[in-house]
C-alpha cells in the first residue's frame, strides 16, 4: 500500500478524543510535558522501599537485580460506585478493567460525546494482558474465591475486557477482544479502522490496550535473562509512546 493509497483508506477516519494513564504521568498531558522535558518516566527503589515490598535480601544482594520499575500512581483509586460495582466487586477486579473502564470514559468525555443519550453505534476493541493480579494476589485467597465463584473469573479474564466497557458505557457496537501480543496495539487500531471504514453504518470505534499494568508497589525488572537492561528501559519508552498515540482512541 502506497502513501496515496494509505490515505485513501484512512480518508474519513479522524481521532477525535484520546486518553490514557503512563508512569508518572496520569493524563496525555502530562505525558506530553515528560516527554517533552526529557523527563524519565522509571522509578528506582532504595533497599528499603524494595524490602518492604517483599523482595527477599538474597534477590537485593544480586548485582544482576535491577532495583528499578514503572509504577502507575492511583491505581487503587477506582470509583466503583461511579460505574456501578459494589466494594467487593470492585475488589476483585483486575487493576486493568479498573483502568479500561476510566481510560474509556475519560476518552469519551475528551470526545464530547454522551454515551447515555447518543443514539449513534461505538465499538471497543480492546488488548489487554494476562491478570498478574488473579494469580498472584486473588489467588492466594481461597475463602474469597469460595464466596464470590466464578465472579471472580469474570472480573479478571482477558474475554470479558471489550464488552463490560460496551456494557458499562452504553456502547452499542462491537465489541471485540485482540491479542496478538507486541502488536495488539497496532492491530486494534487496525482491525477499528477496518470496521469504520467498511461499514455503511455511522459510527465511532473505541480502541482500548494495555500491554502491562503493574502491582500497586513495584515489578521488578532482572537483567539477567532475554534484554538486558538498557534493552528493557527502552522497550517500555517504546511502548509508552505507542500507548501515548493510542491507549484510549474514539
Amino acid at each position: 500500500m502506497d502513501n496515496q493509497e494509505t490515505y485513501d483508506y484512512l480518508e474519513g477516519i479522524a481521532i477525535i478524543g484520546m486518553a490514557g494513564r503512563f508512569p508518572k504521568a496520569k493524563n496525555i498531558e502530562q505525558f506530553w510535558d515528560n516527554l517533552c522535558e526529557g523527563k524519565e518516566g522509571i522509578s528506582w527503589f532504595s533497599d528499603e522501599e524494595l524490602i518492604a515490598a517483599g523482595i527477599d535480601q538474597a534477590v537485593l544482594n544480586n548485582p544482576n537485580y535491577v532495583k528499578a520499575g514503572s509504577v502507575l500512581e492511583d491505581i487503587e483509586k477506582f470509583d466503583a460506585h461511579f460505574f456501578d460495582f459494589s466494594p467487593r466487586e470492585a475488589e476483585i477486579m483486575d487493576p486493568q478493567h479498573r483502568i479500561f473502564l476510566e481510560c474509556a470514559w475519560e476518552a469519551l468525555e475528551n470526545s464530547g460525546y454522551n454515551s447515555e443519550n447518543n443514539q449513534g453505534l461505538t465499538g471497543v476493541y480492546t488488548g489487554t494482558n494476562l491478570s498478574a493480579y488473579l494469580l498472584h494476589k486473588l489467588s492466594r485467597n481461597p475463602n474469597l474465591f469460595q464466596s464470590m465463584g466464578h465472579s471472580i473469573l469474570f472480573s479478571n479474564s482477558q474475554d470479558y475486557a471489550a464488552t463490560r466497557i460496551s456494557y458499562k458505557l452504553n456502547l452499542k457496537g462491537p465489541s471485540i477482544n485482540i491479542s496478538t501480543a507486541c502488536s495488539t496495539s497496532l492491530v486494534a487500531v487496525h482491525s477499528a479502522c477496518q470496521g469504520l471504514s467498511t461499514t455503511n453504518v455511522i459510527w465511532r470505534s473505541l480502541v482500548v490496550f494495555l500491554f502491562f499494568l503493574l502491582t500497586r508497589k513495584v515489578i521488578f525488572i532482572k537483567k539477567e535473562g532475554w534484554l538486558p537492561l538498557m534493552g528493557i528501559v527502552e522497550l517500555s519508552m517504546q511502548k509508552h509512546k505507542e500507548l501515548s498515540l493510542g491507549m484510549v482512541l474514539v
